[in-house]
């Protein structure tokens, strides 16, 4: 008897140790998916379009909140490193705009193609790289994923070609990395996003005729955050609706803050472009919490208030909680320790970011070439010579 009741004293004493929110939610059962209705697309050029329903999973729900949370913690530890001086040079924060990236990864398969403007933290998380790498790439460091040397606005990854500095110049090169997937015969497609600032270019309106002509599986998508740099859509634009522009190309409006209409939309656009039909463009409508840069405050040209009222009816990570939460795919207390979990990632990656050391001045030219031998680079002056090495 005594042994017994040394044993349940034992499994109590287990169960006291453990926080209460992890006992609640082990004992809950939760609901395995939930259908939700979503928003309809504007279409053009279309006789249908993504669905107005769609199911989530638990499994997923759970994926897509921490990622977009993760995504939201980043960007603020940023913006805190670069007050620090921590962080230098451009730094362009992707905060509010997280059922974006999480989004349209959720829509497309690991082996398809990505490539962006220089708000690109978010998309180099979710094409697969740490966030580690990430902030020690903002910070300069050789543990970063360009190795210190590509900064806020040049990170890359498998399948994912940057974080683009020179505004619109990355659709030309979306174009082309879609020719290349139909080239080479591969099942593949390559969304091409630019901002709603760069939507006026010409080299924009040529990408879209060339991949018009050799129907080329792309999928060109226009961030419309309202503002290009400080100047809203309705001051620069003769016409905001961003998703025509393609004209002979087809398009669909997408609630941008709903990571579910981002997810459909996306899954809609590439099942479109795989089947051979050529490019399809894809706006999504969406805010940026931040500035344009960490060096506008943002509120020169918009009010705070406007911006709370964003944060407070259309907030993409308070839609997906609200949704999972009143299902019954998740409970509030699961989430909280989600979060809990995410912040002490973010603090332990800037830890790191601070702590490695900034890469050797020797290696200033090292990466020009993929597969090339090695070869001598000019300095600042015909005397120096920096040695380069794939």
């Amino acid at each position: 008897m005594r042994k017994m009741l040394a044993a349940v004293s034992r499994v109590l004493s287990g169960v006291a140790q453990k926080p209460a929110s992890r006992v609640l939610v082990a004992s809950r059962s939760f609901a395995n998916d939930a259908t939700f209705e979503i928003k309809k697309c504007d279409l053009h050029r279309l006789e249908e379009g993504p669905p107005v329903t769609t199911v989530l999973t638990r499994e997923d729900g759970l994926r897509y909140y921490r990622m977009m949370q993760t995504v939201r913690r980043m960007e603020l530890k940023a913006d805190q490193l670069y007050k620090q001086k921590i962080i230098r040079g451009f730094c362009h924060l992707c905060d509010g705009q997280e059922a974006c990236c999480v989004g349209l990864e959720a829509g497309i398969n690991p082996t398809d193609h990505l490539i962006t403007a220089y708000r690109a933290h978010g998309f180099t998380f979710t094409r697969g790289l740490s966030v580690r790498e990430i902030l020690a790439e903002l910070t300069g460091r050789r543990g970063g994923c360009a190795k210190g040397k590509g900064g806020s606005m040049h990170m890359y990854a498998k399948n994912f070609y940057g974080g683009n500095g020179i505004v619109g110049a990355q659709v030309p090169l979306g174009a082309g990395i879609a020719l290349a997937c139909k080239y080479f015969g591969k099942d593949e497609v390559c969304l091409t996003l630019y901002g709603d600032g760069a939507a006026n270019q010409g080299q924009i309106f040529e990408a879209y005729n060339m991949a018009a002509l050799w129907k080329l599986p792309c999928i060109f998508i226009c961030e419309n955050n309202r503002y290009g740099m400080g100047t809203s859509v309705e001051r620069a634009a003769a016409s905001t609706d961003y998703y025509k522009r393609g004209d002979f190309i087809p398009g669909l409006r997408v609630d941008g803050m709903d990571i579910l209409c981002v997810r459909e939309a996306t899954r809609f656009a590439a099942a479109y472009c795989r089947s051979g039909k050529g490019p399809i463009l894809m706006e999504l409508q969406t805010y940026r919490y931040h500035g344009h840069s960490m060096s506008d405050p943002g509120v020169s040209y918009r009010t705070r208030e406007e911006i709370q009222e964003v944060r407070s009816k259309s907030d993409p990570i308070m839609l997906l909680k609200d949704r999972m939460v009143n299902s019954n795919l998740a409970s509030v207390e699961e989430l909280k320790e989600i979060d809990v979990e995410v912040r002490k990632e973010i603090e332990d990656a800037a830890q790191f970011a601070t702590a490695d050391p900034e890469p050797p001045l020797e290696e200033l030219g090292h990466h020009i070439y993929s597969s090339d031998p090695p070869f001598e680079v000019r300095g600042a002056n015909q005397w120096i010579k920096f040695k380069s090495i794939s």
